[in-house]
């Protein structure tokens, strides 16, 4: 950690900021207005895809930037417009599931396509989702037959911690970007992007240094982010063992309100 402040935050959403209930406190609200007052910039790093813009504007009301997707749609809220609009060609996709599905068998996969608000997700409808959501029925073929903005893909034997090294052991990552986020599947996106990547074109649009940088997180999908940012690296107390290895720093866990606790002392320093 540094002295001082720093010029831009950035958080995690589901898991970090907002609590297990789905919701974001009053009191972490009123701190996140405190810190937007001092003249530090706000910023959402999460997995959600535009489809969930509006949702995410309502938990992080002051951010001045969204970064949707794992950092593949970076969205300027001051301006109303994309900065970055990542797609993977259904090719690539296709080859990555191919050569994750000879090593891990058969999985059950949903793409996200589409980025008007509450657009469906298309392929196999999965029980173990646990956020409402509509799903299509597609054919995997027709689901690859054009560009999608990301897959989830869920294997039947192994635990997503499992299937993730399998995956970062199979596919190239200049073919995809394989993540994972906390839910039971990992996510395919396009190569060169992850919540790193994204951060990086709200840095360059305003000019700020990545070591002006405070992160917040709590899964895998956040390590690049970690590695990207300088002033400091925060994991919640419920974050997965990766992250908590890699922060500077460990706050309360996100149903303890844990970022706004940390940004409430770090303002009072």
């Amino acid at each position: 950690m540094k002295p001082g402040l720093p010029k831009l935050i950035a958080t995690d959403l589901d898991g970090t900021l907002v609590r297990s209930d789905d919701t974001v406190s009053a009191y972490t609200h009123e701190v996140l207005d405190r810190v937007r007052a001092a003249g530090i910039r706000i910023v959402a790093a999460t997995g959600r895809g535009p489809r969930l813009t509006s949702l995410t504007r309502n938990d992080i009301r002051v951010a001045d930037f969204l970064v949707l997707a794992q950092g593949g749609w970076v969205l300027d809220l001051e301006d109303s417009r994309y900065l970055r609009q990542a797609r993977l060609p259904g090719r690539a996709l296709g080859e990555a599931l191919g050569a994750l599905e000879s090593v891990a068998g058969p999985l059950s996969v949903m793409f996200e396509a589409l980025e008007h608000d509450d657009s469906p997700l298309w392929g196999d409808y999965d029980p173990t989702w646990r956020y409402p959501v509509t799903v299509e029925s597609r054919t995997r073929a027709e689901c690859l037959s054009g560009e999608v903005i990301k897959a989830f893909a869920r294997s039947f034997q192994l635990d997503v911690d499992a299937l993730l090294d399998l995956a970062h052991r199979v596919v190239p990552a200049d073919l995809a970007t394989v993540t994972q986020a906390g839910l039971d599947y990992v996510e395919i996106c396009p190569a060169g992007v992850d919540k790193g990547s994204g951060l990086s074109v709200v840095a360059e649009a305003v000019g700020v240094d990545p070591s002006d940088v405070l992160v917040f997180g709590d899964m895998p999908n956040d390590l690049p982010m970690f590695a990207w940012a300088g002033w400091g690296r925060v994991a919640v107390a419920n974050a997965h063992p990766t992250l908590l290895a890699a922060a500077d720093d460990v706050t309360l866990a996100n149903d303890e309100d844990g970022v706004a606790v940390y940004l409430d002392r770090l303002l009072s320093r």
